[in-house]
């Protein structure tokens, strides 16, 4: 398993596709598979388009819309530490992806993206790439 690390803004969406690109081809697989994941609760993986920056606005607006920073949670900590584990188990912690022929069966617009939501953060992902 390889590990990277990155460091997050507040309210944060970062390409590590071309992260993740070159581990697998670092790899040698041919054929199988690629599991990205992160070991952090407040913080989520996407596979999305990497085309337009206001896609990522988006989602960002969307899940504040859906789970907004509030006092009133029962969370103890911060306001955004606590709408922040939510919109992370509403989103994930793991993204897996197809290798064929030595690279990530990705759309041409696909990307994968590491997202904050209680940065800013020194935070880490683990990149696992399986032959099959």
């Amino acid at each position: 398993m390889v590990v990277r690390n990155l460091q997050t803004k507040k309210d944060d969406i970062v390409n590590i596709t071309p992260e993740i690109k070159a581990i697998v081809a670092e790899s040698g697989v041919q054929e199988g598979i690629v599991v990205v994941h992160i070991s952090h609760t407040t913080a989520a993986l996407l596979c999305t388009s990497h085309w337009d920056v206001k896609g990522h606005i988006e989602i960002m607006q969307e899940l504040d819309r859906l789970v907004p920073t509030r006092v009133n949670m029962l969370h103890q900590d911060s306001p955004s530490d606590a709408s922040g584990h939510v919109k992370s188990a509403i989103v994930g912690v793991s993204v897996t992806v197809p290798i064929s022929g030595g690279e990530m069966v990705l759309s041409h617009s696909q990307g994968i993206f590491f997202a904050e939501f209680d940065g800013p953060r020194h935070r880490s992902y683990d990149v696992k790439v399986i032959d099959c």
